[in-house]
């Protein structure tokens, strides 16, 4: 057995927003339930319902600006910037911008729709 796993073909998570979600590591592609690392491409005008997760989550934006609205501040970061939203934190997920955002997203514990606690739109 090898003390390492090379992640070649990620789980695509299917979505009906036109986001693209490849989860390389976590609950649908390893089952490791204590973290998900997946690589994101959000489209123009996206955005998700706000949402309580019970996960810390990490964000690194690779390409474009994502928006953030966490406990009623907006912060909107750009290429190389990063944040940590603690878990039980109230936020919304968006892309208001005219470019697509790419990002890495890391969560610990792994992410799941259980555990997100999204609010109804």
């Amino acid at each position: 057995m090898k003390n390492y796993s090379i992640q070649k073909s990620p789980f695509v998570v299917p979505t009906n927003d036109g986001k693209l979600i490849e989860e390389h590591f976590g609950n649908a592609t390893d089952g490791n339930s204590n973290i998900s690392i997946a690589h994101m491409i959000a489209p123009p005008g996206w955005s998700e319902p706000f949402q309580t997760p019970n996960f810390e989550e990490y964000t690194y934006i690779i390409k474009g600006k994502k928006q953030f609205i966490i406990d009623g501040d907006t912060v909107v970061l750009k290429a190389g910037e990063s944040i940590k939203i603690e878990k039980n934190t109230r936020v919304q997920y968006s892309n208001p911008f005219v470019e697509p955002c790419e990002y890495i997203a890391i969560c610990t514990p792994a992410f799941s729709m259980d555990l997100v606690n999204r609010e109804s739109e």
